[in-house]
């Protein structure tokens, strides 16, 4: 079955939904690794089976009227302990981004789209999904689209703020959310104690800070846009068999002159392969590329964890810790030794650019290179390319809870994150598969010219993801 192309999706009932409970207005400053983020959208996708077949076999009405009104009403529920997202980004007296914590409300979208599910383009998801099922956020800090399809299917979307949120504070609200619908205690509250996070006195961090994050205000001037096709950025959302992910990991793992099996993960080495094989295919004497760079996203919370054992509460503080905790380490080689070298030595470079954020020490030096530069915003240095050099960043949804976001109708048929932004540096998350057979959704969003060798590549690791390879046909 070919792809639905023109469809239309109509907006029936948009409100807002607030904390059910009242709460004091009250300000939550962003803590200094929030304040790397540029005010970024963020968005992510479930898409459900027919309700109305599932609540057969356990005799529940799950009619659309009434999966909104679950949804709009365990929604209040959760917003009160995550009052964070019912609240709004202003500006404190110093300029810098704040939380004011007003119970303003989410954007919560009533839709209805002219498809059924197995019509839709999982493949292309800005043909299909962006401005149909994932919701532009108008105001606040969250918005909410649930949309019924032609078929009685459910796509429920969410854009978020990344000023305020990582994937992992956002899978904490979908889990918690999800779990109230069906009536469960919540398995993780969360935190907002920022004092978590708070720079030492006196501040330290390492050279190696400077190498991978910059003020804003020392970088080039921006070069004037040249319109070219290939310059496009796109999103597409492939598969990759479990079989093809450890026979890279085998690749990547093998003996070296040493005589030494290095012990590279899936990601180190599945990041090793995209970054070769978009190498691999670039021309250098018409492109005029001559370095490359292949960044990691590395959440600290584990890394921060007290290793003094009787600190339990900043241990459970840092579990359940709603914001940012982020880190960007990358490595950057020349295209013609990537493309020469073996997937063993790129996977081994991998790994030890990603060592670097892998340390408690990291990420307190982090913290503390923001206070240093507080006076002036600041950015990951991998996203300050500016178009010179390529460059992609890979962020793991490998521990992606997609499948406890069940909301009592049936775990999702299939999900997704979405964040379309507009930069040039490529953005890569590989997800586990909804077949849980150790396959991996991998979104990318890059150059077109990018796709275009991935898709080009005669290795075949990447295949589009269909309905018909979703089960849904």
């Amino acid at each position: 079955m070919n792809p639905k192309k023109n469809f239309n999706v109509r907006v029936n009932k948009s409100e807002v939904v607030a904390a059910v409970l009242p709460m004091q207005e009250h300000w939550l400053p962003l803590s200094n690794l929030d304040l790397l983020l540029p005010p970024l959208e963020v968005g992510v996708m479930f898409c459900y089976l027919n309700p109305i077949i599932v609540s057969e076999k356990i005799n529940i009405n799950f009619e659309f009227n009434s999966i909104v009104k679950i949804l709009k009403t365990c929604l209040a529920e959760t917003l009160v302990s995550y009052y964070a997202f019912s609240g709004e980004i202003v500006k404190n007296s110093a300029g810098e981004p704040e939380l004011l914590c007003n119970n303003g409300g989410v954007s919560f979208i009533e839709a209805f789209g002219d498809v059924e599910l197995k019509e839709i383009n999982f493949y292309n998801p800005d043909e299909s999904f962006e401005g149909k099922f994932v919701p532009k956020k108008k105001h606040g800090v969250l918005a909410i689209q649930v949309t019924q399809l032609k078929c009685g299917g459910i796509i429920l979307g969410c854009t978020f703020d990344h000023r305020v949120a990582d994937a992992y504070s956002a899978n904490l609200f979908l889990v918690s959310w999800s779990e109230l619908a069906q009536c469960k205690p919540l398995s993780q509250l969360p935190s907002f104690r920022r004092s978590s996070l708070f720079p030492r006195h006196p501040g330290y961090y390492d050279d190696s800070i400077d190498d991978l994050y910059v003020p804003i205000s020392t970088l080039p001037p921006t070069k004037p846009e040249i319109l070219n096709p290939k310059d496009q950025v796109i999103s597409r959302i492939y598969y990759v068999t479990g079989d093809k992910i450890e026979h890279l990991q085998s690749l990547a793992n093998c003996h070296d002159q040493k005589g030494i099996n290095s012990q590279r993960s899936k990601l180190e080495s599945f990041s090793a392969f995209l970054w070769k094989t978009i190498a691999c295919g670039i021309d250098r004497e018409t492109s005029g590329f001559n370095n490359f760079r292949f960044g990691i996203v590395v959440d600290g919370r584990t890394r921060l964890i007290s290793t003094n054992v009787d600190d339990n509460n900043q241990d459970k503080s840092l579990k359940g810790y709603f914001g940012n905790v982020l880190s960007i380490p990358f490595g950057e080689r020349k295209v013609e030794e990537l493309k020469e070298k073996s997937l063993h030595w790129v996977a081994n470079v991998v790994h030890e650019f990603l060592d670097i954020a892998k340390t408690q020490e990291h990420f307190l030096g982090l913290i503390d290179w923001v206070e240093a530069h507080r006076h002036e915003p600041s950015m990951a240095k991998i996203y300050a390319m500016n178009g010179d050099e390529p460059a992609v960043v890979v962020s793991s949804g490998q521990h992606f809870p997609a499948k406890k976001i069940n909301f009592g109708w049936g775990q999702p048929a299939f999900w997704s994150y979405h964040f379309p932004w507009a930069g040039k540096a490529g953005y890569v998350m590989p997800m586990p598969s909804p077949k849980g057979n150790g396959d991996w959704i991998v979104y990318m969003h890059l150059l077109k010219w990018q796709m275009e060798l991935i898709e080009a590549s005669p290795s075949h690791v990447f295949e589009p993801v269909t309905a018909n390879y979703l089960n849904l046909i």
